[in-house]
C-alpha cells in the first residue's frame, strides 16, 4: 500500500509541479532527486512504522495466540 502510495504522490507532484514553480526557489519544479528523496524517505517510514508490530507479533507463539482466540 505505501509503495502505491508513492507512485500516486509521485505523478501528483509531478503533474502539479509547474503550478508552484514560482514558489520554489533553486529547485526545478521536476527535479528527480527530490522526487526520489521524498519517495525514499516515504518508504523508510513506512518500513519503520510495519516494523515494530510485526516484531512484536512474531515473538508471539502461534499457538498460544489461537488458543486465546
Amino acid at each position: 500500500m505505501a509503495a502505491a502510495g508513492i507512485v500516486i504522490g509521485l505523478a501528483g507532484a509531478w503533474a502539479l509541479s509547474r503550478y508552484v514553480e514560482s514558489q520554489l526557489f533553486g529547485v526545478k519544479p521536476a527535479d528527480p532527486t527530490i522526487f526520489a528523496a521524498a519517495a525514499a524517505i516515504l518508504a523508510l517510514v513506512a518500513a519503520a512504522a510495519a516494523l515494530v508490530p510485526g516484531w512484536r507479533a512474531s515473538r508471539i507463539n502461534p499457538v498460544r495466540a489461537l488458543k486465546y482466540e
